[in-house]
């Protein structure tokens, strides 16, 4: 694998994107994120102990916290929010938690929307929904962005990171959604955000058939949730974690995308003790009513196999056990929006003091709700970050498969199991009569020049899509060639890290926009 140095002086598929705006936030002095905090340069958690103390004592409902973080969008005075899950304010781990989204309230309105009519890019209509799926407690989050009188024949479906949420998206939705023809769905994954939190728990006993439960959990979702929406085929965008389930749902399920971007994504190289690492065993899930991933009872992993990260010990035990980072907010009371300011008053200094604020409001209401999808962490990466089945390894998969008209294709180490909701494969039909072979996929990977991720992954990655383009029309004819739309490129967004979305969102937008505008050109031909 190339080091990032020498990849980086490599023009081919390579792409470079500076926005002035962002060399000019070099010169700017960081804001606080909430009124009373001090300078994040001046400690590590920079809200004082009054104002921690009373926005733990508030207990802000998450759903009062995501309207406002969306109420900052360009346009929209008032954002809507759906009101069955997160609307009350009651403590997530007491018996009688409300606000615990373990399940929703059909009382109250799943469905909101707010036309932006003197909006200079709309008409627009903005809409959050509760999106019910089979099965107990099971419900998506979901904020749409709906072009008004016009033909919408492409969709964009945007994924969140670890433990986030879809608010955090919204420096892109409203530039994103000005492109003709065009409806943007986000998404906050089962078990994350204001999305239900059912139980997570894993029953699998072999190592590869538990990380596919795992990734099952959220991709089977996403997949049951397309059904309802009755979207044939759509972009698909995620953001870190959200990259990594991407990626797995366009394994498991061919032919539903037109394009995959993948922005900044988690588990994409190979680290020997990742995929050596002894996983949880199955009585050490969750079951969602404790608040903790495992019983912490000291079991020791396997030392044989190659040397662990340099992680410290206390962190990489409590990884093993399954202990989630989140479980520290909910167990610290008081102390809960302190410890979160040390995080937010980094991340978002470079924003507003007002949408820092919200976003400090955003992320504590979030971080403190029941532990549900986030205990799949210790199951899909080890201790450094490494994905225990590395993308690297299945990524020449993407737009090579057996497409099977209403049901996922096979895929390497997949569960039998089906998910109630989801349609199950074809019967009496001959396989050359319901089957058919991808003709590849365009595949967009996205760093910031100071991404923490490693950003060689990406590059090693492109490398084996394109070998497997080449394996593909080895032997193709010139129609077949001029039908494949197998691609693989890198953006690096200068002066953004991690979350480039949100500290590179102008250029991040501009770059977005123009690989939704090739869609449309591909899927045009496509159909012609």
């Amino acid at each position: 694998m190339p080091s990032v140095e020498a990849v980086n002086q490599s023009d081919d598929g390579l792409h470079r994107h500076t926005s002035p705006d962002a060399l000019d936030s070099q010169s700017k002095l960081p804001h606080s994120v909430t009124h009373g905090m001090r300078s994040a340069s001046n400690s590590w958690f920079p809200m004082g102990m009054r104002e921690g103390w009373s926005q733990w004592w508030r207990k802000a409902p998450a759903a009062a916290a995501e309207h406002k973080v969306l109420s900052c969008i360009p346009y929209l005075r008032e954002a809507p929010t759906q009101r069955q899950t997160g609307n009350a304010a009651s403590a997530p781990n007491s018996p009688t938690a409300t606000d615990s989204l373990q399940t929703a309230d059909p009382t109250q309105s799943g469905d909101e929307a707010i036309n932006s009519n003197d909006d200079p890019y709309g008409p627009r209509r903005w809409r959050s929904r509760m999106v019910e799926l089979s099965g107990k407690n099971r419900a998506l989050n979901e904020f749409s962005v709906e072009r008004l009188n016009e033909t919408v024949d492409q969709n964009l479906v945007i994924l969140h990171g670890y433990g986030a949420g879809l608010g955090f998206f919204y420096k892109n939705f409203e530039p994103l959604s000005r492109a003709k023809g065009w409806q943007l769905y986000a998404l906050d994954m089962l078990g994350m955000g204001r999305s239900t939190r059912p139980p997570f728990k894993i029953k699998a006993t072999d190592r590869q058939e538990a990380i596919t439960e795992a990734e099952n959990w959220f991709i089977d979702a996403l997949e049951e949730w397309r059904v309802k929406r009755k979207i044939d085929r759509f972009t698909l965008m995620g953001h870190s974690m959200g990259g990594y389930l991407a990626t797995a749902y366009a394994l498991k399920y061919p032919g539903r995308l037109n394009k995959l971007i993948l922005v900044s994504p988690v588990g994409v190289p190979e680290n020997p003790y990742a995929v050596n690492e002894a996983m949880p065993a199955p009585s050490e899930s969750t079951t969602g009513g404790n608040d903790n991933g495992s019983s912490l009872n000291g079991r020791q992993p396997d030392s044989a196999g190659p040397p662990r990260p340099r992680l410290g010990r206390f962190i990489t035990y409590l990884w093993d056990a399954n202990v989630s980072p989140f479980s520290f907010i909910r167990w610290s009371g008081p102390l809960g929006p302190r410890l979160v300011s040390g995080w937010t008053s980094r991340r978002f200094a470079h924003l507003p003091a007002d949408e820092a604020a919200a976003l400090h409001d955003y992320t504590y209401s979030i971080f403190r709700l029941r532990g549900s999808g986030e205990y799949a962490l210790t199951y899909l990466l080890a201790p450094g970050a490494f994905a225990r089945s590395p993308l690297i390894n299945r990524i020449q998969g993407l737009g090579r498969q057996v497409i099977r008209p209403n049901s996922p294709a096979a895929m390497p180490h997949s569960s039998s199991n089906s998910t109630p909701g989801i349609p199950t494969p074809s019967a009496g039909l001959p396989n050359e009569a319901r089957s058919q072979n991808e003709n590849g996929m365009p595949v967009v990977f996205m760093y910031g020049d100071h991404d923490w991720m490693d950003v060689a992954g990406g590059f090693a990655a492109k490398e084996k899509l394109d070998e497997a383009k080449r394996q593909a029309l080895k032997n193709a004819t010139a129609e077949q060639r001029q039908a494949d739309n197998g691609s693989a490129k890198v953006i690096i967004i200068k002066n953004a890290g991690h979350h480039l979305y949100l500290e590179g969102d102008k250029e991040f937008n501009k770059i977005v926009l123009e690989e939704m505008e090739d869609v449309r050109r591909r899927e045009a031909k496509r159909q012609s």
